[in-house]
């Protein structure tokens, strides 16, 4: 089989692999679509994403859908040629989580996931033509929902967690900051859970139309100079930058919330942060997701259309030239065709 994996920084190539068999309780998964995350970017521009850096080859890819191939021994009660997602985390070992987060299996010691380099041996992802699945790693596409939207599942799952943790959102004015990917969902993830007004803001103008394809009320320019609304009640920071913490306290109302999606840096960058004390707003953060996915799947089926995020496609064996499209921040989302057919 083919499969995109990264050796290095800059250094991304479609290799050839022995095809993968599944194993008790498996099923093998014939990939037909997979979207490119701001960590595959990451691992194929500087060979780490975060503090996880690559010590062998990555097949990259955690945001797959396809359809059921082959099912491994011990399976039952799957189709084949079921059309699926994937849920991409593993847990890994024996310790329980404390009763204070019972449930939250997101906030795990440790946690493998798909295309991650975070464990050595690494965890190869789904950007390849088959993979050897868990069953209970499974989640069935819903009827009228194909493999090319299946594969946004996992990021709309990350914008739902971030609106969950929220809170009830219906009636309320929301502000996202930062409208890549992942903040263009939480747009339409608040808009789906009854927000009243949302507000996007970006410098990027073409984040910005997708924002408003995906159901923002109102945008802000950055780029141009417009500033931020203020008095916000509730705010969603999702472009990770830390010179936007300011800004966007200084948005949030006195007693507000704050939910922090965008993943900030792991070394100290300064951030003025004196509103967060004394306009007492209360800062959440907000990592990944439990099974919200199952939220994005259910959410899809309802009608919820995330096809303005898609702004371009790729045949497998042109990964490289999508992740360098991926990293240009004019871009939405970029999509993989994984099983050889065009996209």
């Amino acid at each position: 089989m083919r499969a995109a994996v990264a050796h290095g920084p800059g250094d991304v190539r479609v290799d050839h692999r022995p095809d993968p068999v599944a194993g008790e309780g498996e099923v093998m998964v014939a990939m037909e679509w997979g979207g490119i995350c701001g960590s595959d970017v990451a691992y194929w521009r500087h060979g780490s994403s975060g503090t996880a850096a690559l010590r062998h080859p990555l097949v990259l890819g955690h945001e797959v859908a396809g359809r059921v191939a082959a099912l491994g021994p011990g399976v039952t009660g799957i189709e084949v040629g079921r059309p699926v997602t994937v849920h991409p985390a593993e847990p890994v070992g024996p310790e329980p989580l404390p009763e204070r987060l019972a449930g939250r299996t997101n906030l795990h010691a440790r946690v493998r996931y798909y295309g991650s380099a975070a464990f050595d041996p690494h965890t190869d992802g789904g950007f390849s033509e088959l993979r050897a699945v868990r069953a209970d790693q499974l989640r069935p596409l819903p009827d009228g929902v194909s493999t090319r939207r299946g594969a946004l599942a996992e990021p709309l799952a990350v914008a739902l967690h971030a609106v969950h943790r929220a809170g009830d959102v219906s009636g309320r004015t929301v502000l996202v900051n930062g409208t890549g990917p992942i903040g263009a969902l939480v747009v339409a993830a608040a808009k789906h859970r009854g927000a009243a007004r949302v507000i996007a803001a970006d410098p990027a103008d073409p984040a910005l139309r997708i924002a408003e394809r995906l159901g923002a009320d109102e945008v802000r320019r950055l780029g141009a100079g417009e500033p931020l609304p203020q008095d916000v009640e509730l705010v969603f920071e999702a472009s990770g930058a830390p010179g936007a913490l300011g800004p966007v306290l200084r948005a949030t109302a006195r007693g507000g919330t704050l939910v922090q999606v965008g993943n900030l840096p792991g070394a100290p960058a300064p951030a003025a942060l004196g509103d967060l004390v004394t306009r007492e707003i209360t800062w959440l953060g907000s990592y990944r997701f439990v099974d919200e996915i199952t939220d994005a799947l259910a959410a899809l089926r309802d009608g919820l259309d995330v096809d303005p995020l898609i702004t371009h496609t790729f045949a497998l064996g042109d990964a490289a030239e999508a992740l360098a499209v991926a990293a240009d921040p004019a871009s939405g989302k970029v999509l993989l065709r994984l099983d050889g057919s065009r996209p």
